[in-house]
């Protein structure tokens, strides 16, 4: 399973207000505490500073990979972002994301094609968020074709089937998970991520809601997540599930959580 933390997001307002203040303690904290909590790559978006984007999230690369050692996943549709941040990055990058919108698959095939970068797709298009598991399908088609096309290679592309909340659509969460299933199954070599929490939007005691969702992508097949890796409930969660899905031989993951206390809350 393929950790992305997911906290150092410009929407978020302390993450917000210290990248506009130029923090560099506070964001090198939580980038070191989603690190040693288990994510793989650290998330960096400054999504909201129109202008400032490609400034910032190169500014968040250097100050992230300074503390810690681990790549960083590229937050952001804009290009030029992307390439500044990429300008100053340590090590092999993730971008997310690329999707079948016209602007943005054009803008960003460029930034990828021929490059070791590791790749979301997001399975969704000019018409809109995809609501079952055939429209799902057909736009994770495309992409993967087309960034297989630009010399991407297979296991480096990232298939988001995109999350859309429960509460709006009952069906939301069984397309999802059905389509986790089917684009494993037919585009064999590819993984499938998410950021899953959009799953409980509006809804009541969300964490439990979310645990549940992960466990059951876990077994249709998902291999990577953007989540809060200091959710402790939630990474031991995900390790019981690998190891449910035959994903640990012998265990040796699940013991080993169980030695290092990952289990006590």
């Amino acid at each position: 399973m393929l950790i992305v933390g997911e906290l150092i997001n410009a929407s978020r307002k302390a993450i917000g207000e210290a990248i506009r203040t130029q923090n560099v303690e506070y964001i090198q904290k939580v980038a070191k505490d989603e690190f040693e909590a288990g994510a793989d790559y650290i998330d960096v978006n400054a999504g909201i500073f129109v202008g400032k984007e490609p400034e910032y999230l190169q500014w968040l690369v250097k100050t992230v990979q300074e503390v810690v050692d681990a790549p960083c996943c590229l937050d952001s549709p804009d290009p030029k972002a992307i390439e500044a941040a990429l300008s100053v990055h340590k090590g092999v990058a993730m971008i997310n994301s690329i999707s079948l919108e016209k602007d943005r698959y054009d803008a960003l095939i460029p930034v990828v094609a021929g490059t070791d970068l590791r790749v979301v797709a997001l399975c969704m298009s000019d018409e809109g968020m995809p609501e079952t598991m055939d429209a799902r399908l057909r736009i994770a088609e495309k992409l993967i074709n087309g960034l297989v096309k630009n010399n991407v290679p297979l296991d480096h592309i990232y298939v988001d089937p995109l999350v859309q909340p429960i509460s709006t659509n009952s069906t939301f969460a069984v397309e999802f998970i059905n389509s986790v299933e089917a684009i494993m199954t037919q585009f064999k070599g590819v993984h499938t991520m998410c950021g899953l929490s959009n799953i409980s939007y509006g809804l009541p005691e969300r964490k439990f809601m979310n645990h549940a969702f992960a466990i059951m992508a876990i077994g249709k097949g998902l291999d990577g997540l953007i989540i809060n890796p200091l959710d402790k409930m939630m990474m031991a969660s995900l390790i019981t599930a690998e190891a449910l899905a035959g994903r640990d031989d012998y265990c040796v993951k699940y013991l080993k959580a169980f030695r290092n206390k990952q289990f006590e809350f």
